[in-house]
């Protein structure tokens, strides 16, 4: 009992003071998950915590287990409107942009480390996927008001990297056992093994939305449980994904989508429910990432690691970005922003513990290089990726909205107002998603180019409709409460299934 009662005294100190660290050191423009990993490794056996934690095995599993969690409140956050308009681009940075992160990088690391080709492979692999909880992290708090299109692109090429990253490292790691494959037969048996990762997670996370959905839905509970029966029927979701070797962290994730994008009416507990443990699964996360590591044994690779970490952030990202955003339409400006947010977390620290746990050749030195990697992504990139956003001219700069800009009792509303704080004033039906979306950005993505006045937007029992314009610009929209609210049959396995099918028609046909 006693050693049980230091235990949470040690682990909810540390969480407390995490949270008081980082909004102190956020005023500096400090990276919040920086200031957690470091909190960590001064905790830890090198620090002046001298507390002693070298369990590889329970780091990796609660990493995988708190990353799911953090996928699944983005997959939340995803609006289909937003989906629709980046789908295209962040598949390729989720898949080519790794693939060519990872070759580059795995390259220059054979000759900056001294290791074989298959282990400087097995480098790039770990650090080639940008991090959810770090990208995520940063757009939700760092004060950045971007583009749709460019934050988009980012949100949801994070929840997407993941798998391919995974399914790199694993591979890696069989090539530095066994060796790199001689034959096209096996060069082909990998192939599918992506093909049955990627495809089943898809099939799997779809149908595990839509059983979440109808659960949540139907099942009469105390309003308080079923934000834990959403976030318990995913976990379920991504573990049965694992156990068959499909991607579970892409099934959690479209699980995430599904709720996300569909009305129910416990959607905000779930939301919120989901984001504390989405913060507290970071929080947790990148603590015990510093307790892990010692510095002491990272001094001896700083130089070669630092270089490595150049190349990544230097060369490596940014040439991928170029090649998988050509084809879409993206400026210049965005281009390079999008290669500079290139932010590696903890996915690189739990993905170099599998080399570690499997005995593989070089394990431990490669574990060091990719956490000393993480921490000059974070260190570099997340120290200056809003000053950089400036200086690109790609901060918008959110307008602030005045208390006397709120919703008014005549119902005519101020395009810059949080959708949010329209939809919970008036009680009305928005998708997790668009509640951070403001009420013009919700009309536009709505209606996409056919924005006029007098144009009307559904969100459940009212419309929104657009007053005035002035030159493209929406200066003034109206909220009409009388349209008849969604039948009961909506509610029902058919009407779910109707509407799930129509979003994911809708989703991918417009991808292009």
């Amino acid at each position: 009992m006693e050693a049980a009662n230091h235990l949470m005294l040690v682990a909810s100190g540390l969480i407390v003071f995490a949270i008081m660290a980082g909004a102190a050191f956020s005023r500096i423009g400090a990276p919040l998950l920086l200031v957690f990993m470091a909190l960590g490794m001064l905790a830890g056996e090198d620090g002046p915590g001298g507390i002693g934690f070298s369990d590889y095995r329970l780091a990796h599993s609660f990493g995988s287990l708190a990353l799911a969690l953090i996928l699944f409140d983005g997959g939340l956050n995803t609006s289909r409107q937003i989906m629709r308009k980046v789908l295209k681009p962040a598949l390729l940075l989720a898949t080519v942009g790794v693939v060519v992160t990872g070759g580059v990088t795995g390259l220059a690391a054979v000759w900056l480390l001294d290791l074989r080709l298959e282990q400087g492979l097995l480098v790039g692999s770990i650090v080639a996927s940008t991090d959810a909880a770090a990208v995520l992290l940063l757009l939700r708090v760092g004060g950045l008001q971007l583009s749709q299109k460019v934050e988009g692109a980012l949100e949801v090429e994070s929840g997407l990297n993941d798998p391919m990253a995974i399914f790199l490292t694993l591979m890696c790691v069989e090539f530095v056992i066994n060796g790199l494959p001689g034959s096209w037969a096996q060069g082909a048996h990998y192939l599918g093994l992506f093909a049955w990762e990627m495809g089943g997670g898809l099939a799997i996370g779809l149908a595990g939305g839509l059983a979440v959905l109808l659960l949540v839905n139907r099942l009469p509970l105390a309003s308080g449980l079923y934000p834990i029966l959403a976030s318990a029927l995913a976990l379920v979701v991504f573990s049965f994904a694992q156990t068959i070797h499909a991607s579970g962290f892409l099934a959690i994730y479209v699980v995430g989508f599904v709720l996300g994008n569909n009305y129910f009416p416990s959607s905000r507990a779930v939301s919120r429910f989901s984001d504390g443990m989405a913060w507290l699964a970071q929080i947790s996360m990148f603590l015990m990432m510093g307790l892990l590591v010692s510095p002491s044994a990272l001094v001896p690779l700083l130089v070669p690691a630092f270089c490595t970490a150049a190349v990544l952030i230097l060369v490596a990202r940014p040439l991928a970005v170029f090649l998988s955003l050509a084809p879409v339409g993206f400026t210049g400006k965005e281009t390079v922003f999008i290669g500079w947010v290139g932010l590696r977390g903890a996915v690189p620290i739990i993905l170099a513990i599998i080399p570690v746990l499997v005995h593989a050749p070089q394990g431990h030195k490669i574990f060091s290089v990719a956490y000393i990697v993480v921490l000059s992504s974070l260190i570099v990139q997340g120290w200056t990726i809003r000053p950089f956003a400036r200086w690109l001219g790609l901060d918008l700069g959110a307008p602030e909205t005045s208390e006397e800009e709120k919703p008014r009792a005549d119902f005519v509303l101020d395009p810059h107002v949080s959708a949010g704080v329209v939809a919970e004033a008036y009680g009305l039906s928005l998708s997790v998603g668009e509640h951070r979306l403001t009420l013009d950005q919700l009309v536009r993505t709505r209606l996409g180019g056919d924005a006029v006045e007098g144009a009307r937007v559904p969100i459940g029992v009212a419309d929104l409709v657009i007053r005035e314009m002035d030159e493209g610009i929406i200066r003034q929209l109206g909220l009409e409460l009388d349209p008849d609210r969604p039948s009961a049959s909506d509610l029902t396995l058919g009407g779910m299934y109707r509407r799930a099918a129509r979003m994911v028609r809708s989703t991918f046909a417009t991808a292009k």
